[in-house]
């Protein structure tokens, strides 16, 4: 049984916050400790302190805070802040969080304190306890310590959207070497593109392209796609071998944005005058993938299947087809009732010595 790739997507995102502030948070244990050593109390506040009830409040209350704020970045701040600018979104979240954290830390310490005095919740010596622990310069700087492991957090996760799912993984050493690995490539393509920025001007022709690409996003993780690059109005999208052919799932990815387009295809008139429509290559095979930069580094694939999916895309409006695959991947496709393979011409494709054989997908 597999998870759906949504869903581990949106795991692993708030797990990753998870993870810092448990980090952080143990750091924070450690450091305590060094100063406090054997002592049983906090010279600042006069009350309880113990190393193994601090171990236990501070990380589960770590666990909690990262979880929560994964939760609520992934599935409120992110449609609410999707086109403000990175500092606009950063300024807002630490105003909003700053309430969030001191709620938090005040409930963290009536609990902690509960537990270490083995009194009720609102017990007196409890209540008092906290109120001391408020006064003291000690609760602010806590506020402050956890204000930047929620920066740190926050910029983590933009810093992730901007270099695109598995690249900050990636880049902490797994291509350092050059590996060779085989993959599906998927060249996506905007008809009549040209025509369509002339009519819009450039501004509301970069607006479309904005929009265009956004509406594919769900579609791409749900079938556990990368975003390669997008080169003006043409996104590559790759799969590894296993989960672009699970299910059909690099099929399925067009098929997927095709019916969100087509779903939002009123919003598209209503705010552009059009549709967009599109056009779709692929291929699979060996790939070579690796950092190139020294000023600026990049993950790249370098291999003929790039060369041969472009090729492949650009005999799209030839055979008057909205998606080409190639022979190889036709073959590594399984039995699917939602979409049907037809052999087409047998092409010596622009630039390349060997004719490849194509297959016209017809979706069901």
């Amino acid at each position: 049984m597999q998870f759906h790739p949504l869903y581990k997507y949106y795991f692993r995102q708030i797990l990753s916050f998870g993870i810092i502030w448990l980090f952080f948070g143990l750091v924070y244990i450690m450091l305590e400790y060094g100063i406090l050593g054997r002592t049983t109390i906090y010279p600042a506040t006069g009350n309880k302190y113990s190393l193994s009830t601090s171990l236990t409040m501070i990380s589960l209350g770590c666990l909690l805070m990262g979880f929560s704020q994964g939760i609520i970045e992934i599935f409120w701040f992110k449609k609410k802040f999707n086109k403000k600018s990175f500092w606009t979104k950063l300024t807002f979240k630490s105003i909003f969080y700053l309430f969030f954290i001191v709620v938090f830390l005040i409930s963290l310490t009536f609990i902690n304190n509960t537990y270490l005095y083995k009194a009720s919740l609102f017990d007196p010596i409890v209540i008092d306890s906290v109120l001391v622990f408020i006064k003291k310069f000690s609760f602010w700087s806590t506020v402050i310590y956890t204000g930047i492991i929620l920066d740190i957090a926050l910029f983590y996760s933009e810093i992730k959207d901007y270099i695109g799912k598995n690249v900050l993984s990636n880049y902490l050493g797994k291509y350092h070497k050059p590996k060779q690995e085989t993959r599906v490539f998927m060249f996506l393509d905007m008809k009549s593109s040209t025509t369509i920025a002339e009519s819009l001007g450039h501004k509301k022709y970069f607006e479309l392209l904005q929009t265009y690409y956004a509406d594919m996003t769900k579609a791409i993780l749900e079938t556990s796609g990368e975003v390669y690059q997008y080169v003006g109005d043409e996104i590559v999208v790759t799969w590894k071998e296993k989960p672009g052919l699970y299910k059909n799932n690099c099929i399925h990815c067009f098929r997927k944005i095709f019916e969100m387009i087509d779903k939002k295809k009123e919003k598209y008139i209503k705010q552009f005058g059009l549709v967009p429509e599109f056009k779709a290559g692929y291929h699979i095979g060996a790939v070579t993938t690796g950092e190139i930069g020294i000023i600026k580094k990049e993950l790249i694939y370098t291999g003929d299947i790039l060369n041969t999916s472009a090729r492949i895309q650009a005999e799209c409006n030839n055979l008057n087809s909205k998606t080409l695959i190639s022979e190889e991947l036709a073959k590594k496709l399984k039995k699917d009732g939602r979409f049907s393979c037809i052999k087409v011409e047998n092409l010596l494709l622009r630039g390349k010595r060997k004719s490849i054989q194509l297959y016209k997908v017809i979706f069901n």
